[in-house]
Formats: structure tokens, C-alpha cells, sequence
């Protein structure tokens, strides 16, 4: 039985394919660092994004060493995750700055709260990072042909689509 030629992705594709699984691994180790650097441990809540971040690492190195369905559904599981944990993180920064600016000023409300609570100790959109890195990764794995957006004959990864 032979099997069908599989039309190889144009070189460019690969190269940005790539270029952006570099960028999501410098931000992952960049963050997971960060975050153990300043203590980001105090119970486990805090260290779901420390966990997904190494998860990722090790994941899209995976990737990059066997391109294959499976590391494709576990780096694009990891990536879903990471978006969620990001929007997580920016509501728990969101209320534990609130909680504390009310503590801290209880007549505190409308704008004047939202401000303070934004602008608190604890960074609200910082999390947001995380999912933005998991956006990224979703792109590195994205196939039109696999999705459906364009006919099977898609140019795609000879290695990818034969496992």
C-alpha cells in the first residue's frame, strides 16, 4: 500500500512557524522566572501559571524536536490553558487589589475605585501576558487544512499530518 503524497509547507511558513514557537519559549522561561522570583507561590492557584508555563516550555520543545498530531494537541491544549489562566489571573488580581483598596478606603467607589484598584500593588493586566503567549501558540500550530478554512490539497508539514 503506498501513501499519498503530502504536499510539504512552503519554507516561509516554517520559518515563521519557527521564529514564533522562539518567541512563546523566551516568554514562558522569561515568565515562569519572573514569577518564581518574586515569591508567586503562596498555594497552589499561584502556581497554575508556573506549572503551565514549564509545562509549555517542555512542550513546545517537543514540538519543535517531533512535529506530530499528538505534540500539536498537547501544545494546543497547554496554549487554551494558558489563555484561560490569563483571564483568570486578571480577575484574582482585579478583586485581591479591590479587596484591599476597600479595606484600605471603604467610601472608595465609581471610577475613583476602578482607578485605584488597576493602578494597586498586585499587577491587574499582568496575567494578561499569558494569554496573549497562549494566542501565539494557538498560531504556531494553526493548519488551514486541519481547521477546515481551505480544501484538503493545503500545503502543510510533510512530518506533521503522516504519524
Amino acid at each position: 500500500m503506498t501513501r499519498a503524497a503530502v504536499p510539504v509547507e512552503p519554507a516561509g511558513l516554517t520559518r515563521l512557524r519557527r521564529f514564533l514557537t522562539g518567541v512563546v519559549m523566551v516568554g514562558v522561561v522569561g515568565m515562569a522566572v519572573e514569577l518564581l522570583l518574586i515569591g508567586h507561590t503562596d498555594g497552589w492557584y499561584q502556581l497554575v501559571p508556573v506549572v503551565l508555563l514549564t509545562a509549555t516550555a517542555v512542550a513546545m520543545a517537543w514540538r519543535l524536536a517531533r512535529p506530530r498530531r499528538l505534540t500539536a494537541w498537547v501544545v494546543r491544549t497547554l496554549m487554551v490553558s494558558s489563555v484561560a489562566s490569563g483571564v483568570a489571573g486578571v480577575v484574582l488580581h482585579y478583586r485581591g487589589n479591590e479587596a484591599f483598596e476597600l479595606e484600605m478606603y471603604p467610601t472608595l467607589s465609581g471610577a475613583d475605585l476602578v482607578f485605584e484598584t488597576l493602578t494597586g500593588a498586585t499587577p491587574v493586566l499582568a496575567p494578561g501576558s499569558m494569554a496573549l503567549l497562549g494566542l501565539v501558540g494557538l498560531a504556531v500550530t494553526y493548519h488551514p487544512a486541519r481547521s477546515g478554512a481551505v480544501e484538503s490539497s493545503a500545503l502543510h508539514s510533510d512530518e506533521e499530518y503522516q504519524s
